[in-house]
């Protein structure tokens, strides 16, 4: 023996000597860390691992003071609003408290101070709110919110964050410029497209009292008439009506370069459509202000749950109270408040009528929960009915998570499924091997345990039942494999069901989970989840053309699948599809021309659904356009004839839309440039809940740290119970890779349409993704997408698994974009002799 080798956190960390059996490592008392050794002879041959051992670190304090109540306003001079309050409790001490004016932290005082003095005009409507916090900066949940209501008068630029849109635009001069606090950005409507809309979206009603419209003061403007009427729809209502007639304003740089326009109404909407512009071929606003108060509105909240029975077990039927009330100065109808488990909606109840400052407690069932910690959380007015006045603090989260206790039982389950061969084709006689674990924390009874499994084809028809049994008792976390068969393959889609008989010992809420089911596909190619539409198979229009076929690199109908594409030049031109099944997404693949000195273009084009316009579909060939050698191609197109033209692009068109559907993609006037369609796919998708709330951890947020967070939680439990993380629907802004180690990890996403990574769009070439090293042997990565940034063809870098080095990976219903390849790592099994990798792309599809 001449040496050991220490390693910390999966990396060499020192060498010691052979006759050394002690090392001492320096560290942050804050970082947790896993340790293993090595031995080595003087031949080079290394042991394996040592037993692990884990450091947690110390992270100090961790809990968050008590809510600050009764929170209270008196106003004791004209102007001045003082607040009061209840004191918080801590497990250290409170140290401050924040206090927050229309969620925007408004001033901070002393840990020993329940008051605060604030000064606003008393025409008014400001809403306050008080967070404690402790000196690890631990915050508290928000007190209960009170609302002062102003008396009336200009009131404040209520269009300050709100959404603006607009009928048309002039790239890159959009709707948002006129709402971003700036005149040096503006919109200006597209050419000869009159009346121009422009229309800012308050969210709920308010008392106006003017606008204030500007353009950029800065003298280059020249001196300009627009023709404006304003426009306004109530909360209720459904349409626009005209508050103030069409008059053309003067606006000057020598004034300011700034119009007002008295308004008095109450609205929630306003509108200003633009007719004539003697400075431009379309209207141009550098910024729209909306001054005015809110209008009284509820303001619905959670403000406590409680959960019976207090300490629940898996045999229990557990039920959540949440605590509604209505902090707003008008009263609410009747609404709904949904319980959340993992930020998963897992129940909800209605909640009734509620006066202005009323509250009330409502009950909903869970229903029995498998054991487990389950982060507990609340939604007020779930499914937005109810307009309200505040509409951001309608999420409650409970300091204290559910905790389910297991029950002293067995519990049989399918814990996987595989055949023999495992990717069968038309003729093979295939075996079943079912693997049969007992879960739970008691053996289960002797005697014969029965597996069912029964192939249904695609229309739910049964197509073969295989039968058979272990024979014997089952101790608590073992496992047998169970052999059925054969069956004749044939080629189709199928649904594998196995079903686990009910054991003796087996309490009955734990047999929920005794039948399992699976997707199984036999036959050519990958099993998709979509319908493919080719552009030249649909019905053209406006002057819209088929081109092809030809095999010419570079040109649209040689780089297009069938090599025919269809090309869209004409305003009003359009290729239309009739949808085979219901859909409610889009993707189609494309190409607009580049850059004249490469680097790409941004633009849009229509989509309509039954002739109605529904959504302008944003499309880039930043990532498209290649040039010169086909296995060096660069970005220039000084570098050769082109060659990668394509792209694609993909739509939620938030509704289902029928099957016998018509699908348009058409080029209006907003639609700048030309386009060629190579083809469109469509599906109906929905968002996957997290599999097991217990056993899957979530990330605390959609920041890459938080991502990391939740996979090193993961790694290191030392409980068994965690599993995997779940990442719930939502869009991740990634700069790294995350790593994966330690032990085999699910990674599971809400599909992936839902939870999506992308790579900072002001960076190119990011190298993101999963990198894992051989002790992550056995991990999954499922239902979620990745889009990349890269440009132009690296060798290296750029691949969304890197996991070279580690086998027995599954990847599973993955979207990768803009990447240099999906996987790269060992020779999956029959490949050639000698590959050293896989690089997988696939830009349109799961996979």
């Amino acid at each position: 023996m001449t040496g050991y080798d220490v390693y910390a956190g999966g990396s060499l960390l020192a060498g010691v000597a052979g006759d050394v059996t002690t090392y001492t490592d320096t560290r942050p008392a804050g970082e947790t860390v896993s340790y293993y050794v090595r031995a080595r002879d003087a031949a080079g041959n290394q042991s394996g691992n040592s037993n692990t051992v884990t450091r947690t670190g110390d992270k100090g304090d961790t809990q968050a003071p008590t809510a600050p109540s009764n929170l209270a306003y008196t106003e004791p001079a004209d102007g001045r609003i003082k607040l009061t309050w209840t004191a918080s409790s801590d497990d250290t001490k409170v140290t401050g408290y924040d206090v927050y004016a229309d969620n925007t932290l408004r001033d901070s005082v002393a840990g020993d101070v329940t008051t605060f003095t604030d000064t606003q005009p008393t025409t008014r409507t400001v809403t306050y709110y008080v967070r404690a916090r402790d000196a690890a900066g631990n915050q508290s949940a928000p007190s209960d919110g009170v609302t002062r209501n102003g008396s009336g008068g200009t009131g404040s630029n209520l269009a300050v964050g709100k959404p603006i849109t607009a009928s048309s635009a002039v790239d890159p001069y959009v709707a948002a410029n006129a709402g971003d606090n700036s005149t040096t950005t503006y919109w200006e409507g597209a050419a000869g497209s009159y009346p121009n809309t422009l229309t800012v979206k308050l969210g709920a009603n308010a008392d106006l009292d003017r606008l204030v419209l500007k353009l950029n003061p800065d003298t280059v403007w020249a001196r300009r008439t627009q023709t404006i009427e304003v426009l306004g729809r109530e909360q209720s209502g459904a349409d626009f009506t005209s508050l103030v007639a069409a008059k053309s304003y003067t606006f000057d740089p020598a004034g300011g370069n700034a119009v007002t326009v008295p308004v008095p109404a109450r609205v929630a909407d306003v509108r200003l459509r633009f007719t004539a512009n003697s400075g431009a071929t379309g209207g141009q606003l550098a910024e729209f202000q909306v001054f005015g108060v809110p209008a009284p509105n509820p303001d619905l909240e959670v403000t406590g749950l409680t959960v019976s029975p207090a300490a629940p077990v898996e045999s229990d039927t557990v039920s959540v109270s949440a605590t509604v009330r209505n902090s707003g100065p008008a009263a609410a109808p009747a609404s709904r408040v949904a319980v959340t488990l993992g930020g998963t909606k897992a129940a909800t109840a209605q909640v009734g009528a509620l006066a202005a400052g009323e509250k009330t407690t409502v009950t909903a069932s869970l229903g029995q929960r498998d054991a487990g910690t389950y982060p507990l959380g609340a939604v007020a007015d779930d499914g937005d009915a109810v307009i309200e006045q505040n509409e951001s603090d309608n999420t409650y989260t409970s300091p204290t998570p559910l905790v389910v206790k297991p029950v002293d039982t067995s519990d049989l389950v399918t814990s996987s499924v595989t055949t023999s061969p495992s990717s069968p084709t038309a003729g093979d006689d295939v075996t079943f091997r079912v693997t049969l674990k007992n879960q739970g924390t008691r053996a289960s009874a002797a005697g014969a345990h029965g597996v069912t499994v029964t192939l249904t084809d695609s229309k739910g028809d049964p197509v073969k039942t295989l039968t058979g049994s272990y024979e014997g008792t089952l101790a608590a976390g073992s496992a047998q494999d169970v052999r059925l068969g054969p069956w004749t393959a044939a080629n189709g889609s199928y649904t594998v069901r196995t079903v686990v008989a009910d054991d003796a010992n087996e309490v009955p809420v734990k047999r929920g989970n005794n039948t399992a089911t699976q997707p199984m596909f036999v036959g050519r190619g990958a099993n998709m989840p979509y319908d493919m539409y080719e552009a030249e198979e649909g019905t053209v229009g406006g002057g819209a053309k088929v081109v092809g076929p030809n095999r010419t690199v570079g040109d649209v109908a040689g780089e297009a699948s069938g090599r025919k594409a269809v090309t869209l030049d004409a305003t009003g031109s359009y290729v239309e599809f009739t949808t085979r099944a219901a859909t409610n997404t889009l993707v189609t693949r494309f190409s607009v021309p580049d850059a004249p000195g490469g680097g790409g273009i941004d633009t849009t084009i229509d989509v309509y659904v039954d002739g109605v316009f529904k959504k302008a579909l944003p499309l880039t060939s930043k990532y498209a356009w290649l040039y010169g050698a086909e296995t060096a191609p660069g970005n220039s197109p000084g570098s050769g004839a082109p060659r990668h033209i394509y792209d694609e692009a993909h739509l939620l068109l938030g509704e289902t839309v029928p099957k016998g559907s018509t699908i348009r993609l058409q080029k209006d006037a907003a639609n700048t440039s030309s386009y060629a369609i190579d083809f469109v796919n469509l599906e109906q998708v929905a968002p996957v809940a997290n599999p097991d709330p217990a056993a899957y951890a979530v990330p605390g947020g959609f920041t890459h740290q938080a991502v990391q967070d939740a996979l090193d939680r993961v790694r290191m439990d030392t409980t068994g119970k965690l599993v995997g993380v779940y990442l719930p629907p939502g869009d991740y802004e990634t700069s790294n890779k995350f790593q994966v180690y330690g032990k085999a990890v699910r990674v599971v996403g809400a599909g992936p349409w839902y939870t999506t990574f992308h790579a900072p769009a002001a960076q190119e070439n990011t190298d993101i993704g999963f990198r894992a090293d051989a002790t992550a042997r056995g991990s999954l990565f499922k239902g979620f997408a990745y889009f990349g940034n890269y440009t132009s063809r690296i060798d290296g870098p750029g691949k969304v698994f890197d996991f070279s080095g580690v086998s027995d990976i599954v990847i599973d219903d993955i979207w990768n974009e803009h990447m240099v390849c999906l996987y790269w790592g060992p020779t999956p099994t029959g490949s050639p002799s000698g590959t050293p990798g896989s690089a997988t792309c696939s830009p349109t599809a799961s996979t």
